[in-house]
């Protein structure tokens, strides 16, 4: 599956434009979905140095992803251009309707989505 992860308030538990941290068991998590084959996206409003920042930090914490506000390049050659908005197949974000559920929760929400996306792959 294709995972699209928002940066602030997700991963990193300040808000932009600060980093102070990772939330509890997003570099956990996130590594195990990486190294189960899911595609990771880091999905932020982050631009410029801010972003640069973001990425860095990420390579420092060692938490693992494929691209960053970007699309997966096997849909881009299957479907063309894919806009703006990055596809994916989930989309975690700290601002969801509910708000973000912590990085357990949403490991089990993933699997069940899992589980259900290989059946119709």
């Amino acid at each position: 599956m294709i995972i699209a992860i928002d940066f602030d308030g997700t991963i990193c538990r300040s808000t932009f434009p600060r980093i102070e941290g990772a939330e509890i068991y997003a570099k956990e998590v996130i590594n195990r979905l990486h190294e189960k084959g899911h595609y990771i996206i880091i999905w932020t409003c982050r631009t410029g140095q801010n972003l640069l920042d973001a990425v860095n930090w990420l390579l420092e914490e060692g938490i693992l992803f494929d691209r960053v506000n970007d699309h997966n390049p096997e849909n881009v050659a299957k479907y063309g251009d894919g806009g703006r908005k990055v596809y994916a197949h989930c989309y975690i974000d700290d601002k969801n309707l509910g708000g973000f559920p912590g990085w357990e929760a949403a490991e089990k929400m993933i699997t069940e989505m899992e589980d259900i996306w290989k059946q119709g792959a």
